[in-house]
């Protein structure tokens, strides 16, 4: 008998319900539902028990089951993937469009200790797309940032970035450090105005291999030029999130 077994077996043997109780049925099995994913194996990724397995164990209809469990889904609390199983939903990041900062800023301001599993940066030369964003001649030298960034789980986020040549970067800096603390401290260069653009798109064999996610997994993908003060552009920057781990909150005031 497979370890994953003997979990979902050890745990079923807790599981139980009042039929005699004023309390609904599913509103039962939801409460013992919110126990069971604090559970450390589940909240690593195990599979919960099957529907059938918990009914069985309780006494109630699948249906009963899957009500609690439907309940739990449209909370995010759970994952349902079709022949799979149900798993426990990992934690996501969220990002505030009205107040942006640096990603490594925005993970510090969570509290959050974030690692670079990849980081690499260089000259090449502009392509037509980075040109028209950076509003430089094509074919010109710019510093191009690549960046594999997440949390001790894994990776979560691929940014690659192009930097305009006005800025000085040489390629050499230390981009372990906050980049628009590099700008502002090192190169007297104010990031004071983002324009984004935010997707949905599929992951290629090269995204999901960076976001050990399968093939056509959905992706967030964001898109930002970042200006200085005067409007004109420094940065381009091209991000790409796994969806499941991350998302962009919105305030607006009418």
């Amino acid at each position: 008998m497979s370890e994953q077994m003997n979990i979902q077996e050890s745990i079923l043997e807790t599981f139980s319900i009042d039929h005699s109780s004023a309390i609904p049925l599913h509103k039962q099995v939801e409460d013992l539902l919110r126990d069971l994913i604090k559970h450390p194996d589940y909240l690593r990724g195990a599979l919960l028990p099957k529907e059938v397995d918990m009914s069985k164990r309780l006494g109630i209809s699948r249906n009963t089951i899957r009500q609690a469990t439907n309940k739990l889904v449209h909370e995010n609390l759970l994952i349902r993937k079709k022949g799979v199983g149900t798993t426990v939903s990992r934690p996501t990041l969220t990002s505030k469009l009205d107040n942006w900062f640096s990603f490594s800023q925005e993970m510090h301001e969570k509290g959050l200790e974030f690692i670079n599993y990849s980081l690499k940066s260089g000259n090449i030369k502009a392509t037509s797309d980075i040109a028209q964003h950076l509003q430089i001649e094509r074919g010109k030298k710019v510093i191009k940032l690549e960046r594999l960034r997440g949390l001790d789980d894994g990776p979560f986020v691929y940014f690659i970035s192009y930097f305009h040549p006005r800025i000085g970067f040489t390629g050499k800096e230390d981009f372990t450090r906050h980049l628009y603390e590099i700008m502002e401290q090192d190169y007297a260069t104010i990031p004071s105005i983002s324009h984004e653009e935010i997707k949905a798109i599929l992951a290629d064999e090269f995204l999901a291999e960076q976001l050990s996610v399968p093939v056509g997994e959905p992706i967030l993908f964001r898109k930002r030029i970042v200006c200085d003060p005067g409007e004109r552009p420094i940065e381009y920057n091209l991000g790409y999130y796994r969806a499941d781990r991350f998302s962009y909150s919105i305030d607006i005031k009418r």
